[in-house]
């Protein structure tokens, strides 16, 4: 399977999703964000991946919204579709990376602004090149933030901190964002997929079925109360104790071995 603006490669149990629109620092124009969709999807459904990369192509990570394509709309009197309006196809897009069984990273190798910062939060991981520039630049265009922005920023780098970034559209570097935890790491441009690679692969070689649900009861938890937090954690622990893998995990503590983890 091919698509237009995006390309997808699977290598050692990790999906790459490449933005690939590099004349356009990856703005989500063209099909890209139908692409993203169903790259995606593929990714999720297939059971050997167990973990998703998304990266962009050339100098930018995604510049956000496709502003030229925006401006063409306008002079040419081109309105939005009325579903596009009320049930748009990027909050399906949102969600479908929040209820993904599967981690994903985000490989932030240049421009993250606006919706394109936001695709990075909605990620688990966020790693960045020291090339990386992040800014929620949806103000300077009259705009308000869309992609969960209101919702992520907030949960990575405080209240004051989001309205100060939402409200001006600030710029800042690859080395403030991870002074605010906006990303784990930041790495020399040579270093990032590298470094990211590296990182998918020790999550990859982790036991699936308890990293699913690890990962659910983190966003899940996060919105509950300590009661409710613990009485998922029992839930979560007593199928994964079930599993080939809890039983091979142990057997290899007590041999003094690396685990190999099935996903069963």
């Amino acid at each position: 399977m091919s698509y237009e603006c995006l390309l997808y490669e699977t290598k050692d149990r990790v999906a790459t999703l490449t933005l690939n629109r590099p004349d356009r620092l990856n703005a989500l124009g063209g099909t890209l964000r139908e692409d993203l969709t169903a790259g995606l999807t593929r990714a999720i459904d297939d059971p050997d991946v167990r973990v998703i990369v998304i990266t962009g192509a050339g100098k930018g990570f995604c510049a956000g919204g496709d502003v030229k394509a925006m401006q063409d709309a306008n002079q040419a009197g081109r309105g939005r579709p009325l579903m596009e309006r009320v049930a748009p196809s990027r909050d399906r897009t949102v969600l479908l990376m929040r209820d993904s069984p599967k981690p994903l990273i985000a490989a932030v190798n240049g421009a993250a602004a606006g919706a394109g910062m936001n695709l990075a939060l909605a990620c688990d991981i966020r790693l960045a090149s020291s090339a990386a520039r992040f800014s929620q630049a949806f103000v300077r265009r009259g705009l308000h933030p869309d992609w969960g922005g209101t919702y992520f920023l907030p949960r990575v780098v405080g209240m004051a901190k989001a309205c100060e970034m939402i409200f001006t559209g600030q710029i800042i570097d690859a080395d403030e964002a991870l002074r605010l935890d906006i990303v784990s790491a930041v790495h020399p441009p040579e270093r990032l997929l590298p470094a990211t690679y590296e990182l998918a692969a020790k999550i990859a070689q982790g036991p699936p079925i308890a990293i699913r649900l690890a990962r659910r009861a983190l966003y899940r938890n996060a919105e509950a109360d300590l009661q409710s937090s613990l009485e998922f954690e029992t839930f979560a622990q007593n199928i994964c104790a079930e599993t080939d893998d809890a039983r091979e995990g142990i057997r290899a503590f007590v041999e003094k071995r690396e685990p190999t983890f099935s996903g069963r």
